[in-house]
């Protein structure tokens, strides 16, 4: 499972270099460069000033989410319509290999990744490590704008499992494990950046996606993701977990949550996003909020 979410660095430059030559070719894969993060305004600017090459950059606001509103929460899922033409803009076919990259751990990244898979294409895989495991194995970054050959993939919708509010309460009550991605103090309710209430489902287990990650911005092990899954209740097959049903994640707006659910596909566990998340929950008067740890 793993080489099906991840590739590392050395096996992605070598991909890039297909019949020797020193720039992508023919039958390379198509790379996206994803940096965004919460605040982070300058991210084209970042990936203007060096980006792997070949890679076109992605724009998660526009592109990788439906315009915000309160009912929906801050990234609605994209119309299929809208996600196509995005995507036959980076260069997609329904036959491509994908690669997805930012410079968080792939805790943006992981957005497209999902995005991808649930409109239908299979072959996307995340950089391990990210910008920073690339800088770090020597490989060389280029300057500028990339503008690919259009792609012809066809979006359809459908490809991963989705929860709606109800759902997610359903999977908090006892109906399996509802983990919440979000740093800690957001989930205890001591500091809410952006939505309304703070605080968390109640019932969901605090699991935030960074602790997926070691030091160097690369995913754990996928032993110790199954340590780490098993220990939040969650059965991945080489550990005791208490999963009655599904397993669902969220986080404050569904983008780090996909991140969640690939260190869960990594650990061989099926898990379901909610796309509207905590930005969706706090601002319905009728969900109940949770604080404390």
């Amino acid at each position: 499972m793993r080489e099906r979410v991840l590739v590392d660095a050395a096996s992605l430059a070598a991909d890039l270099r297909i019949g020797g030559g020193t720039d992508p070719v023919e039958g390379s894969p198509v790379v996206l460069d994803v940096r965004w993060a919460l605040g982070m305004t300058d991210g084209h600017d970042q990936y203007r000033a060096g980006h792997i090459p070949g890679a076109v950059y992605v724009d998660l606001e526009t592109e990788l989410a439906a315009p915000a509103s309160s009912a929906a929460g801050r990234h609605p899922l994209p119309s299929a319509s809208a996600f196509q033409q995005a995507a036959r803009g980076w260069g997609v076919s329904g036959d491509s290999r994908v690669v997805v990259y930012d410079s968080v751990g792939g805790t943006s990244a992981a957005r497209a990744w999902w995005l991808l898979r649930y409109f239908g294409v299979a072959g996307v895989r995340i950089l391990d490590g990210g910008l920073a495991a690339w800088n770090a194995a020597g490989f060389a970054l280029e300057p500028g704008e990339v503008t690919a050959e259009p792609g012809d993939v066809v979006a359809r919708p459908g490809g991963m499992p989705v929860l709606d509010a109800d759902e997610a309460a359903a999977l908090a009550d006892g109906e399996g494990v509802l983990l919440d991605a979000r740093a800690a103090e957001r989930y205890r309710g001591e500091v809410e950046p952006v939505d309304p209430q703070a605080g968390h489902i109640p019932g969901a287990a605090s699991a935030p996606t960074t602790e997926n990650l070691r030091a160097d911005g690369r995913f754990l092990s996928t032993a110790e993701l199954k340590r780490r899954f098993g220990d939040l209740g969650v059965s991945t097959g080489s550990t005791t977990g208490s999963t009655n049903g599904g397993v669902g994640v969220y986080c404050g707006s569904g983008v780090t949550a996909s991140h969640q659910v690939a260190a869960l596909a990594v650990a061989g566990v099926d898990a379901a996003l909610y796309p509207g998340s905590w930005s969706q929950w706090s601002n319905d008067p009728a969900r109940e909020v949770a604080t404390g740890a």
